[in-house]
This record gives C-alpha cells, sequence and structure tokens, in this order.
C-alpha cells in the first residue's frame, strides 16, 4: 500500500548518496533517468494490465519495482511487488487494475517530490 504521508516528505534519497559516492551531479543525473525511464515502464504495465497478459504484468512490474528503492518510495515498491506476484500467481487478478491505478495516480506527487529534490541537490553544485 502507497504510505501518502511520505507523500508530504522529502525523498530519502540515502540509497543514491551511498551509491554515488553523495556526488550531487550523479544523483541529478539518476533521477532524471528515473523521470524518463518510468513513464516507459508505466505504459508497458498498462498496456499488459489493459490485454490482461498477466505474465507480462508480473514481468513488466518486476523491471520497474526497485526502482522506486533507489528514490526513496519502499512503499510503491511494496505495491508494485504486490501486482508481480498477483499476477505471477494469479491471485487476486481483479484488483490488480485499481492497484496500478493508485500507482499511475500517485506518480504526479513523485515526480513533484523528484524535481523538489533535483533543485536541493542543484544547490550543493
Amino acid at each position: 500500500m502507497i504510505d501518502y504521508q511520505k507523500n508530504n516528505q522529502p525523498l530519502n534519497l540515502s540509497y543514491l548518496r551511498d551509491m554515488s559516492g553523495d556526488s550531487a551531479d550523479f544523483m541529478i543525473e539518476m533521477l532524471d533517468v528515473f523521470q524518463k525511464q518510468t513513464p516507459l515502464y508505466l505504459a508497458d504495465l498498462e498496456k499488459a494490465i489493459e490485454a490482461k497478459d498477466w505474465k507480462t504484468t508480473s514481468e513488466c512490474a518486476h523491471k520497474m519495482k526497485p526502482t522506486f528503492y533507489y528514490v526513496g518510495r519502499e512503499d510503491v515498491r511494496d505495491h508494485i511487488q504486490e501486482i508481480e506476484r498477483n499476477a505471477r500467481e494469479l491471485k487476486e487478478i481483479e484488483h490488480i487494475p485499481t492497484a496500478f491505478q493508485e500507482v499511475k495516480d500517485f506518480m504526479g506527487v513523485l515526480y513533484k517530490q523528484l524535481d523538489d529534490a533535483k533543485v536541493e541537490l542543484q544547490k550543493q553544485l
């Protein structure tokens, strides 16, 4: 389940800090990549769900799942993981479209958080 309280907090970028050696340039670049790649992943996932192609749904969810951990949103990663597991195991598949819509609706909030994080990182340059 998405933790909506985290929507009003700055992103926890500790994973990216560790991975980048605290390089603001590298972190900004990674956040930019996330913002470019995620819409593509979401589109693929949405197509698979609409087609009721549960194998592809599981694979798409699996591919995008770790990206949310990189930006400190483990709650969303866990939500995507539930979509992945349900699609793979063909359990509660009737709930998958609703769960996906929650992620899709959430993305505007996340993109705002990413923009805010980039502004703060720019100050370190």
